[in-house]
């Protein structure tokens, strides 16, 4: 009986899916609202789904939730074309439009949920909850009705309730340190800016560093006005740090990337069945074209930030450190439908400049495509660059001489490994149990005024100086029931005690240039990137010393 309701239920999803493919395909139920399409009729291969439909249309034995249907199988639909093309229903398709353009509407603060409440982190300076007083450290207890601390509410669905159209109000209910009790704000939301340059600043004397978190439409304005600041600042060499960048709009790509190559320098080019190549060249000298440059990726960096590493390794341009990117090279159309849904479909692929495919293989299993990450920890990709897939048949060679592979992703030109280095079995309890986050929120809050005062990071390694909060993390995982061994500690406690000075610099107005300069004192690929520069740079200087005569030596003229 189970086995024949399984039937059942397989041969209804199979009417479902030919019947909601047949009306996407044909667009007839929505039409276009804008984007590239065009109308048309379908071809005749098509002809036997439209049987099928008219047969449920007019002899099916019960009516039919045709959008209800569609609904629900768009998305197996469109995940059986390829894994990046895409059904977005109206709100996520919103959200997804929102956060590329750089702006989303809402209340404008950063929270984070260490111990099942929300805590304020920091307060968007401008926005609204700024206006109406709501400060970091404020531990949200309700939004509108309903209840969200001490419940287990996931983060996503609290963002869902605090995000919502400019002009509408929403009741935020807060508890603050010091405060017997909680406090009501009533705060109309506002578009609120979303930078993607989470941050810029000077590692050394010489040296910029900046970390692009994706490519969103105000990101070239956003990274010319760090360059200038940067160059400003005395920077003569640059770290551009594109890790976890998941991609986003390419024409910012292909502006950025430009900015580090000479004029008429190809930056990657499109191609597909229903698209003719497509060339997209640089048509100036870029602001920083011969500036030593190091670009980092990690196995998380796609799309745009595979198309910006696999341009300047294909033109000779600086040097790629970190691990093998994603390999996401499949080109999505946005479609919209006149409900307000979409769709992101591929339309073509793209190519580095030798002619490199970014995307990886995919195959016909979604399965073994989504958990490639997992498999390339499994197989020790992340940790020995001899694992490393390199096919010989997709060797190519620049014209500086380096030689690239093919196949997916783009292979670094310095690997680095996943650090494990010092994570003991202490780290990862502390971690999982995320202590070092809750000690950060609560030490924070007991210095509250002091750390609002802060506004340059010799202040704040001034702060730490005098208030040395090993000790009191120490007391503070006693008290948790944690009795930690002294080896261990002393394996383990320097990376755990600079990510809490990161933590705790993130809530003081230095915002993000209190965090990461911490973390990058722990960081393996942002050291072997120094290395690299100043290995260049060395070599330039012994380059240029022996093309200079001895003082003395004869010549003949």
């Amino acid at each position: 009986m189970e086995e024949q309701r399984r039937i059942r239920k397989t041969g209804i999803v199979i009417l479902v899916v030919l019947c909601a493919l047949l009306i996407a395909v044909g667009l007839r139920w929505s039409g276009y609202k804008r984007g590239n399409g065009v109308r048309g009729q379908l071809g005749k291969e098509w002809t036997k789904l439209e049987l099928v439909l008219n047969q449920i249309q007019h002899n099916y034995v019960d009516s039919v939730d045709v959008s209800a249907f569609i609904e629900e199988t768009l998305p197996a639909i469109m995940d059986a074309l390829d894994p990046h093309s895409i059904y977005l229903p109206p709100e996520e398709l919103r959200s997804a439009d929102e956060e590329l353009r750089g702006n989303i509407e809402g209340i404008g603060i950063v929270f984070n949920v260490p111990n099942d409440t929300a805590t304020v982190i920091n307060v968007v300076v401008g926005g609204p909850s700024e206006k109406m007083g709501l400060q970091a450290g404020d531990k949200i207890i309700q939004v509108g009705e309903q209840t969200v601390a001490g419940v287990q509410m996931p983060q996503d669905s609290i963002v869902r309730l605090l995000k919502g159209p400019k002009g509408t109000k929403v009741d935020v209910l807060v508890k603050r340190y010091g405060e017997d009790s909680p406090i009501m704000f009533s705060i109309i939301r506002d578009k609120i800016p979303v930078n993607s340059v989470d941050v810029a600043y000077m590692v050394n004397p010489v040296t910029g560093y900046i970390k692009l978190s994706r490519f969103s439409m105000t990101s070239y304005t956003e990274i010319l006005e760090a360059l200038a600041d940067l160059m400003q600042a005395g920077m003569k060499q640059l770290i551009f740090d594109l890790r976890d960048n998941t991609g986003g709009y390419l024409d910012q790509a292909l502006k950025i990337a430009g900015e580090f190559l000479d004029a008429n320098k190809l930056v990657v080019y499109t191609e597909g069945v229903h698209r003719k190549r497509q060339d997209f060249s640089t048509y100036k000298r870029g602001f920083c074209y011969d500036m030593p440059l190091v670009l980092l990726i990690n196995e998380v960096s796609a799309s745009s930030s595979e198309i910006m590493a696999g341009a300047l390794q294909d033109n000779d341009r600086g040097t790629i450190v970190g691990r093998r990117s994603y390999g996401k090279g499949l080109v999505q159309e946005p479609v919209y439908f006149s409900d307000n849904s979409g769709l992101r479909l591929t339309v073509a692929r793209f190519y580095t400049p030798l002619g490199r495919s970014i995307q990886k293989p995919y195959g016909n299993s979604s399965r073994e495509y989504s958990f490639d990450l997992l498999d390339r920890y499994r197989h020790g990709e992340l940790l020995q660059e001899d694992s490393i897939p390199r096919n010989d048949s997709l060797r190519y060679v620049t014209p500086g001489g380096k030689v690239l592979y093919g196949g997916g992703g783009i292979i670094p030109d310095v690997f680095v490994p996943l650090d494990t280095t010092k994570v003991n079995d202490l780290y990862m309890r502390l971690s999982r149990q995320n202590l070092p986050i809750r000690f950060s929120m609560e030490f924070a809050d007991r210095n509250r005024k002091q750390l609002s005062a802060i506004d340059a990071f010799e202040n704040l390694e001034q702060f730490f100086a005098e208030h040395r909060p090993e000790y009191e993390f120490l007391a503070y995982i006693r008290k948790q029931g944690i009795q930690p061994v002294q080896a261990q500690w002393e394996e383990c406690g320097d990376i755990i005690m600079t990510q809490i000075k990161a933590y705790i610099g993130r809530n003081t107005h230095l915002e993000d240039k209190g965090y990461y300069p911490y973390l990058g004192r722990i960081d393996n690929v942002l050291e072997k990137a120094l290395k690299v520069l100043e290995d260049q740079s060395v070599t330039k200087l012994a380059e240029s010393a022996s093309a200079i005569p001895p003082v003395g030596e004869d010549f003949d003229i």
